[in-house]
């Protein structure tokens, strides 16, 4: 399998490349793109909350049950700086601040 997958915002299409073990976030900032509202980086805040809508395989590291419940995670949402993908992803943006990839 390879060591980079794409991964695709469903809103605006915009795709950008995110390497193995990387979390999708801080593949987006590293690019320059947006699309994906940033906030505290460390699974607090929620500001980067995300519904995976299709895709190869993902997983998660932990996040504060305030921002997302077991219920969220079994719907595919989570928050992007603690999603790291396994395949190819497109991702529904949920997050506050919603703005548009370049």
């Amino acid at each position: 399998m390879s060591g980079e997958f794409n991964i695709t915002l469903a809103d605006s299409g915009a795709c950008f490349p995110c390497k193995q073990d990387q979390n999708v976030l801080a593949a987006m900032e590293k690019l320059g793109r947006r699309g994906i509202p940033v906030g505290c980086r460390g699974g607090g805040c929620g500001i980067c909350r995300v519904q995976v809508v299709a895709g190869a395989g993902y997983r998660t590291q932990k996040m504060s049950r305030a921002q997302v419940s077991e219920a969220d995670l079994a719907a595919g949402i989570c928050l992007a700086c603690k999603l790291i993908p396994e395949g190819d992803l497109t991702l529904r943006v949920l997050g506050l601040f919603r703005r548009d990839c370049d």
